[in-house]
């Protein structure tokens, strides 16, 4: 069984709406990353500030880096509401002359005139935040200044944007959804819209579609192989309104003939005449029975049967040489020299045999209606390169140029006086289109018509 296929509106929101939801979500990802970026550079330049100033209080005496600061001074540097703050200043030599970090704190040691350094730390069990940074100090020499704060309103701050982001990516969503349902839904009515044109009723059927006026462009593709559909089936229609309409002008001719020759037989007391009469229903039976015969195989070879056609490998050789023997007798009786002239065997084409001896049937009858009596017939079967070429000679009046283009019509009859039905070479020319090939009209070597039939030879 073939994959089942969803509705289109289904498709489209799995396609659209999926990676919407994604991208909404990576959306939301780099906001909040990007505003803990943003508020983690204020807190750092808050701490960078809190290292200056100390850095204010460091006064040079005999030389020497040193800090007063009192109890109260102390107190405002570190107080902090929600963190604790922790400050350090060394001087140039390592000695400590404030602060109260017990001990050296991991982290790159700041050098001279390098731009401040932050990074992340452990302080009595707690994570902080770090700054580090060189400072000259008027007098001369230079400090060291460490300031550390813990991470609680950053941790606020962070919980903050987490929770007033999601409500707006939760409506940023829901409204990416609605306008994608809402865009799938058109999307789906302008389908449903196209259908329901296509469905419904019009003055020709069979008319088709104009995609620039009655369709979206995406469905200009689908509208236009419907039209060509629409347009293989009015050529079908016609073509077999055509043949119906042939057809039956064709058979009303000998079947009024017959009715006449059986009343005329019914009336007549002589039992010669009325032998003669239905000798006569017995011919118009004949000529009727290869026209109904005629008229089944030009069905059978119309073009909308093409795709039912077969094609396999075949010895036109063969089937050339079984099917004089089938005209062997008819030959003799109208004493017509029917030769061959070809191999054996071996002469491979890709064809539909059936189809191909009647094509060849086609070919002899008409060589022996049209051809000269007690003339030549000559079948002829010639390998060349990749073609296969096929013949059939007579030294009959031939075919004049004017008419050459003619006598593949349907029911036209170079020789009216004949008996034919004028659908032999229209038949072959029908066959010969299913076969790749076509007929080739021109004057025989003997002096009548030759009619030759190109055939591809097979592929393998």
């Amino acid at each position: 069984m073939g994959k089942h296929i969803d509705s289109l509106q289904g498709l489209l929101l799995r396609r659209v709406g999926l990676p919407l939801l994604g991208l909404l979500v990576c959306s939301g990802i780099g906001s909040f990353a990007l505003a803990r970026h943003y508020a983690g550079e204020v807190y750092d330049r808050w701490l960078l500030d809190s290292a200056m100033s100390l850095a204010e209080l460091v006064e040079v005496d005999q030389g020497r880096p040193h800090m007063r600061v009192s109890a109260r001074v102390s107190r405002m540097f570190t107080w902090d509401t929600v963190d604790e703050v922790h400050g350090e200043v060394l001087a140039g030599d390592g000695r400590r002359i404030y602060g109260d970090l017990a001990q050296p704190l991991p982290g790159p040691p700041a050098a001279e005139g390098e731009r401040p350094q932050y990074y992340d730390a452990q302080l009595r069990g707690q994570p902080v935040r770090m700054v580090e940074v060189m400072r000259s100090v008027e007098g001369g020499g230079w400090v060291r200044l460490r300031v550390a704060e813990t991470l609680r309103k950053r941790a606020r701050l962070e919980q903050k944007l987490l929770l007033s982001s999601l409500p707006l990516q939760g409506v940023i969503l829901a409204l990416a959804a609605w306008l994608a349902w809402r865009s799938t839904r058109a999307a789906a009515r302008y389908t449903n819209a196209v259908a329901h044109q296509l469905s419904a009723p019009r003055p020709d059927a069979l008319a088709p579609l104009v995609p620039q006026r009655e369709a979206p462009r995406e469905l200009w593709p689908a509208v236009e192989a419907f039209n060509a559909l629409l347009r293989r089936l009015a050529a079908m229609q016609q073509a077999q309104q055509r043949f119906v309409s042939n057809a039956a002008h064709q058979l009303r001719t000998p079947l009024a003939t017959m009715q006449l020759e059986l009343e005329s037989a019914l009336r007549l007391d002589d039992s010669n005449a009325r032998q003669a009469a239905l000798s006569g229903v017995v011919a118009s039976l004949t000529r009727l029975r290869h026209l109904v015969h005629q008229l089944l195989l030009l069905s059978r070879s119309e073009p909308g049967d093409a795709a039912v056609v077969t094609l396999r490998p075949t010895d036109v050789a063969l089937l050339a040489r079984d099917l004089l023997e089938r005209f062997m007798d008819r030959a003799v009786a109208a004493g017509v020299d029917l030769g061959y002239e070809g191999p054996d065997e071996g002469a491979i084409v890709d064809a539909e045999p059936e189809l191909l001896r009647e094509a060849l049937a086609n070919l002899l009858d008409n060589a022996l209606r049209y051809g000269r009596r007690r003339g030549v017939i000559t079948l002829r079967v010639a390998l060349r390169a990749e073609v296969c070429e096929v013949h059939v000679d007579d030294d009959g009046s031939g075919i004049p140029p004017a008419q050459r283009a003619l006598v593949t019509e349907r029911f036209y009859r170079a020789h009216p006086e004949t008996d034919g039905c004028g659908l032999g070479l229209a038949i072959v020319s029908e066959i010969a289109r299913l076969h790749g090939s076509r007929v080739g009209i021109a004057t025989s070597p003997l002096g009548g018509a030759r009619i030759s039939l190109q055939l591809p030879a097979a592929s393998c």
